[in-house]
């Protein structure tokens, strides 16, 4: 199959063996967004473990990530890491007049648990950190949020389109919530975005995982497994 051309800075491209058909990408133009490594989301006794998501799955999806991170640094990637969260004070979280009081499940944890607040995705706290696998280097922008969306609230736009930035590379947690939200809001704002799905971890059983690869693949973007991105990423890739 072609590869879908897809806008280059100057230089060699590198095409990635995905789903629904091959992307080109160029390395220069090109910036891999780890969504939310945190270990609340990934780590026993993390908030997703303590309101009973099942995060069986979890060291895979670390190693997984942690390849594509790896080979995404040697072939010179710009990389951001996306951390969600609240100040202890949870003023970004914008009380009862806002829909994430409701629907934030480590919010809601909190208030029925009074003894837990500022313990769940606050920053500074062990929860809020980024998993150690994943650790962000110098030079690596680290982003804070405080919805599903990289891009809601957030200068993640300005940060990447001051780079010329036009594809993303998508890992992280969780798939169906804000991986998917994150690409969502890519695909509105004109950028050519490609999840790793075997480099996320969804919150829920599996078909919840499998709608939103077919939401991706058919609607909002590409796939592609890691091995795929790594090797895309690996072989011929111009140094950075």
């Amino acid at each position: 199959m072609t590869a879908v051309p897809v806008p280059t800075a100057p230089g060699a491209s590198v095409v990635i063996a995905a789903a629904p058909e091959p992307l080109a990408i160029a390395p220069a133009t090109t910036a891999l967004v780890v969504v939310d490594m945190q270990n609340a989301y990934l780590s026993p006794g993390g908030y997703l473990d303590k309101v009973g998501f099942d995060i069986s799955a979890s060291p895979p999806v670390i190693a997984a990530a942690a390849r594509v991170l790896a080979a995404a640094r040697a072939c010179g990637l710009f990389v951001v890491h996306l951390q969600n969260g609240f100040s202890a004070d949870q003023i970004e979280a914008g009380g009862p007049t806002a829909p994430v009081y409701y629907k934030s499940n480590a919010l809601k944890h909190m208030r029925a648990h009074p003894q837990a607040r500022g313990t769940l995705i606050t920053h500074g706290t062990w929860d809020h950190a980024i998993v150690d696998a994943l650790t962000p280097l110098p030079g690596e922008a680290v982003v804070p949020k405080a919805r599903y969306s990289g891009f809601a609230g957030t200068p993640l736009e300005p940060l990447l389109r001051g780079r010329g930035i036009t594809t993303l590379l998508l890992v992280g947690v969780n798939t169906n919530v804000c991986v998917e939200s994150t690409l969502r809001d890519a695909y509105h704002r004109e950028f050519f975005a490609l999840m790793v799905p075997d480099a996320t971890l969804q919150a829920g059983p599996p078909h919840i995982f499998a709608a939103s690869v077919f939401n991706v693949e058919r609607f909002l973007g590409w796939t592609a497994s890691t091995d795929a991105v790594v090797e895309a990423l690996t072989a011929p890739c111009p140094a950075p």
